[in-house]
C-alpha cells in the first residue's frame, strides 16, 4: 500500500526509471563492450561477468525491498478521533504515561515518539529519515536497512565497472600499439562507439559512486548518533535558540553503537547484514515504542 501511494509522485517515478535504466545500461556495456572484447578467450570473462551480475542482482533486490517495503507507516485509527483541542489531547497522552507521543493534525491520529509526517506519502512514518525519490518511498524504521544495502551495492557496482572499463581501455591501447589492426578500416566506426560507451559508463559510475558514498556515510552517522536528519535539524535549532545552555532537548538515551546498528540491520550475524533478508527489530534495548502502537491511550 505504501508503494502505490508513493508511486503517484512524478519525480519518484522518473527516478525509478532512471535507476533501472542505468543499471541495465551498465550491465550491457560491461558485458558487450568490456568483457567480451578484452577477456573473451580467458576465464576472467566468466568470472568478472558472474561477479558483476551478482552485485547487480543484489542491488536490484535491495532496491525492490526498499521500494515496496513498508517504511514504518503509523496505522490510522479505525474510527475518527476528536482533535478539536490539541492541547488537551497532548496533556492526556502525558498523563497516561505516553511520553513522547504527539498528535498529527494531518493524519488525525496519535503518533509514537520519533515519528514524523511525510508530505509526499501523506502519512506519518516511524523514525523517518527522509523521503527518497530514488526508491520512490520514505526511508524509515522498517526499510532503512534495505536502503543502506542498496547504497552499498550501488557503490560496489560503480567501483567495479570503473575498474573494468579502465582495464579494458588499457588492454585496447596495448593491442593497438602491438599492431593488431588487421581490419582497421572496418573497426574505426566501432572504435568510436566503444569509446563513447566507455566514457558514458565512466561518467555514470563516478556520479552515482560519489553520490551514494555521501548518502551512505550520512546514513551510518545518523544510525551511530541515533539521530535522524530531522532530529539533527531540530536539535541544532534548539541549541541555537537556547545558546547551548539547555541540553535536555534530547528525548532518547544514547545506546552502544553496535546496538544501534542491530536495531537497523537485525540481531543476526553481521554477514546477514549484507543481504536483503527480513529481520525483526530487537525486542530488548531496541526501539523505545512498540512496532504496532496501541491507540487505546
Amino acid at each position: 500500500m505504501a508503494a502505490f501511494r508513493c508511486r503517484r509522485d512524478p519525480c519518484g517515478f522518473i527516478c525509478l526509471i532512471l535507476t533501472y535504466f542505468s543499471v541495465f545500461y551498465a550491465d550491457y556495456v560491461v558485458i558487450q563492450y568490456v568483457l567480451i572484447p578484452a577477456y573473451s578467450e580467458s576465464v576472467w570473462c566468466t568470472l568478472h561477468g558472474s561477479v558483476f551480475n551478482m552485485i547487480l542482482l543484489l542491488l536490484l533486490a535491495c532496491h525492490s525491498k526498499a521500494v515496496f517495503s513498508d517504511p514504518g507507516m503509523v496505522p490510522l485509527p479505525e474510527t475518527a478521533i476528536d482533535f478539536s483541542d490539541l492541547r488537551s489531547q497532548s496533556n492526556r497522552l502525558n498523563d497516561r504515561g505516553c511520553e513522547g507521543w504527539t498528535v498529527c493534525s494531518r493524519c488525525e491520529t496519535y503518533r509514537p515518539p520519533r515519528a514524523h509526517h511525510c508530505r509526499v506519502c501523506q502519512r506519518c512514518i516511524r523514525r523517518m529519515d527522509h523521503h527518497c525519490p530514488w526508491i520512490n518511498n520514505c526511508v524509515g524504521e522498517l526499510n532503512q536497512k534495505y536502503f543502506i544495502q542498496f547504497l552499498f551495492y550501488t557503490g560496489m557496482a560503480s567501483l567495479y565497472s570503473m575498474a573494468l572499463v579502465v582495464s579494458a581501455w588499457v588492454w585496447r591501447i596495448r593491442s593497438e600499439r602491438e599492431g593488431d589492426e588487421d581490419k582497421e578500416g572496418e573497426e574505426s566506426p566501432s572504435k568510436h562507439l566503444i569509446v563513447a560507451h566507455y566514457i558514458i559508463l565512466l561518467v555514470e559510475s563516478i556520479l552515482f559512486g560519489v553520490f551514494v558514498l555521501v548518502i551512505f556515510y550520512d546514513q551510518l552517522v545518523s544510525i551511530i548518533t541515533d539521530e535522524t536528519p530531522i532530529e539533527q535539524m531540530r536539535n541544532r535549532l534548539m541549541k541555537d535558540k537556547l545558546n547551548n545552555t539547555h541540553p535536555t532537548h534530547i528525548t532518547h538515551t544514547r545506546k552502544p553503537k553496535i546496538a544501534l546498528l542491530r536495531e537497523v540491520f537485525g540481531r543476526g550475524s553481521i554477514l546477514c547484514w549484507l543481504f536483503p533478508l527480513h529481520s525483526s527489530p530487537p525486542s530488548v534495548g531496541g526501539i523505545s515504542y512498540s512496532a504496532l502502537p496501541d491507540y487505546n491511550v
